[in-house]
């Protein structure tokens, strides 16, 4: 209770320590607009029912009516550069072929023939090609979904009638991502977003950067369990002990954008609040931890009296990444080059825009097995002065195997991973185990899980996706 104001009132609790916005407002190079937004909004305090997560007859509800209405990021334009380049797009039973058809034109074409319905493309493969032809009896298509040939066509006279292009997806382009969308109803890609998560994703201008490591697993749990794991710093302290030396947690910053967007702040170079009394500015230099730490060349700066570790590390970051990507920093704010910054954009898209944890996640529920996720991790750099750079390609790590396994992955950062995904098993079957019938979670350091299951829930309360096959064709 605060005597001044009396009672709290659902959702306006904090920690009592500094918020997100104070530490921000100390740095030295201000923050940008979009960092010093504040958008909560409390969205009420009931359980959410496990029977999402658990419950087959759920997950086959959200492929019938969840999946074909959203937008989701296919690929990366760099995926497909060039003219004929192409990346299918598996989401379940749904597959795409996303190709450059032309060179300011992208095509997301549903990956089967319309003769017998043999995939054209084999599942989670790129490459090149000069037309879409079937391997079973050689129907093939342009780059852009027109007929090309049918083999012994006199035989197929009854077709003529018939529009026989490719069935499509929709298709948007932003951030320099490729999304696609199945619902020729849905609206835009930008009012899917709304205006404040669009002008947040624009500024970042993540067209400029690339992919240098995308490492993907699978795991024994549900897709939005998986998600949820990695929607909140509450987490932190007993799950990653080992960063809470230089990162706030308890008092991170939740914000919610319309229905389909919503982030957390999370600062670095400060010590959590429940650890104050334990840590000095100088623990905080020695306790760090970064995505991607090879551009420090594992240096580490020397504290000098009365300076702050976070200052500190945001000027030592600025040179050694602008060294390292041969790129220019001066225009970045500390916030962005020091803090994590994760988005969510609904349904199973994570977007990280800092420059020390520069990362994009991806889920995709496996339609075999509720229980299973497939989880994808991408890390971003600046794209160089020089323009040379590569994509990198996807590396499927076993059940197994550690993230640390990856080849380029930071072995402290896939640490931290392991440590996020090792509870997920645990989870699922704890919850199937449970007598509790739902998920009792926290008004504010829990309300993105809050925000995407009520998301969840509008789309589930929808009739069955069906679209008639010459709405989907162009």
């Amino acid at each position: 209770m605060n005597v001044e104001t009396g009672p709290l009132r659902p959702g306006e609790a904090r920690h009592p320590a500094e918020s997100t916005q104070d530490i921000i407002a100390r740095d030295r190079n201000t923050a940008p607009g979009w960092a010093r937004d504040v958008s909560y909004t409390y969205l009420g305090s009931e359980d959410v029912s496990k029977d999402r997560y658990t419950r087959a007859e759920f997950a086959d509800g959200e492929f019938a009516r969840l999946w074909p209405r959203t937008w989701q990021m296919a690929c990366r334009e760099d995926h497909i550069p060039e003219v004929g380049d192409y990346y299918v797009y598996d989401l379940g039973s749904y597959s795409f072929i996303v190709v450059r058809s032309g060179e300011d034109e992208i095509k997301a074409h549903y990956n089967a023939c319309l003769h017998r319905g043999t995939k054209l493309k084999p599942s989670a493969t790129e490459g090149f090609a000069m037309n879409l032809k079937c391997p079973f009896h050689g129907w093939t298509w342009n780059l852009d979904g027109t007929l090309a040939e049918i083999p012994e066509k006199w035989d197929f006279a009854h077709t003529k009638t018939r529009r026989m292009c490719l069935p499509q997806a929709r298709v948007a382009r932003l951030g320099g991502f490729v999304w696609v969308n199945m619902d020729p109803a849905a609206p835009s890609l930008e009012d899917y977003l709304g205006p404040e998560a669009l002008a947040h994703l624009t500024a970042w201008k993540l067209e400029d950067r690339y992919i240098y490591l995308h490492v993907q697993k699978s795991y024994p749990a549900n897709w939005k369990l998986t998600m949820e794991a990695f929607m909140e710093a509450y987490h932190v302290g007993d799950t990653h002990p080992q960063v809470a030396p230089a990162n706030g947690d308890v008092n991170s910053q939740y914000d919610v954008y319309g229905e389909h967007v919503d982030r957390f702040i999370s600062t670095l170079g400060v010590v959590s609040p429940k650890l104050r009394e334990r840590y000095s500015e100088a623990d905080i230099i020695a306790n760090f931890t970064l995505g991607d730490s090879s551009a420090l060349g594992g240096a580490r700066p020397e504290l000098k009296e009365g300076e702050r570790a976070r200052q500190v590390m945001a000027d030592m970051f600025r040179q050694m990444f602008e060294s390292a990507s041969d790129t220019d920093l001066s225009h970045v704010s500390d916030t962005e080059l020091l803090d994590t910054y994760s988005y969510t954009f609904f349904p199973n898209l994570f977007l990280f825009p800092g420059i020390s944890l520069p990362m994009i996640y991806r889920f995709r529920p496996d339609a075999r097995d509720h229980r299973r996720t497939i989880y994808e991790v991408m890390f971003m750099r600046p794209k160089p002065r020089s323009g040379d750079f590569e994509t990198a390609e996807v590396q499927v790590l076993a059940d197994h195997q550690s993230f640390a396994e990856a080849e380029g992955m930071d072995p402290g950062f896939g640490r931290i991973l392991d440590q996020d995904t090792d509870n997920l098993h645990a989870q699922q079957e704890g919850l199937e185990a449970s007598a509790k019938a739902g998920l009792t979670l926290a008004d504010y350091q829990e309300i993105r899980v809050r925000h995407f299951e009520q998301t969840v829930d509008r789309y589930m309360a929808m009739a069955p996706f069906s679209a008639k096959l010459e709405d989907l064709q162009p």
